[in-house]
């Protein structure tokens, strides 16, 4: 019985994981209970998003709010409005471009910021959780990336976070298109009303900027080929 020399393997890896791990992103992202701690992922980058952005223009956080079915938010007092509400979507398309480019750039650099994000997830648990239920969700994001800091393989840990990287960067290119739903409410709803640009340009914007970020990733992998 013959066996595929690891130098092959290695090969293969090199030249494909970003599909590798694009698929595997997607793949989880249909199974029900599995996709579940990465959607809040997702919900909280968006979240966590607003709040620097209230912070970062003079404001400050009153609360973040998750629930179960991956919905969220940021209760803010103060800063500049329209950078607040365009802030969401955008922010955790940065965030999901960053893990998986600063993952991708060195297995320390992955490690520190593993560790970055897990302080500052329970810095969100401490400063800004108000209920029992976001504070569970923190929790379960904290234990998360806490599992990855404590990987003794650091190559293990890279691709973890390059893989949490992709399913951010997943759910916020879909996701801007639930705003869709004729209710009039979210983030697209509120920068329309101040910018009387509709709401549906604001979705498109945010979706380009997810898939620019996509297509960033993909062509920096292919470079590196």
């Amino acid at each position: 019985m013959s066996t595929i020399p690891s130098e092959q393997i290695s090969s293969f890896w090199q030249k494909y994981h970003f599909f590798i791990l694009l698929i595997a992103a997607v793949v989880i992202k249909q199974l029900p209970l599995v996709s579940i701690p990465f959607n809040w992922l997702e919900s909280y980058f968006h979240e966590i998003s607003h709040g620097i952005a209230a912070i970062v223009t003079g404001g400050s956080v009153l609360r973040i709010q998750l629930f179960a079915n991956g919905a969220g938010l940021c209760t803010t007092q103060g800063g500049i409005a329209f950078v607040i509400s365009f802030a969401g979507y955008a922010g955790a398309t940065l965030w999901g471009w960053g893990i998986y480019k600063l993952a991708s750039a060195h297995q320390r650099a992955a490690q520190l910021f593993s560790v970055l994000v897990f302080l500052l997830i329970v810095s969100s648990i401490v400063f800004w959780g108000r209920d029992l239920l976001t504070w569970f969700i923190l929790a379960v994001l904290a234990a998360l990336f806490l599992l990855t800091i404590k990987l003794t393989k650091l190559h293990y840990l890279q691709r973890l976070m390059q893989l949490f990287g992709l399913l951010i960067l997943l759910n916020s290119l879909f996701s801007p298109s639930y705003l869709l739903d004729g209710r009039n409410l979210g983030d697209g709803a509120s920068l329309a009303t101040m910018t009387f640009i509709p709401e549906f340009i604001w979705v498109l914007i945010w979706f380009s900027l997810a898939l620019v970020a996509l297509y960033s990733l993909y062509k920096s992998a292919k470079k590196h080929n």
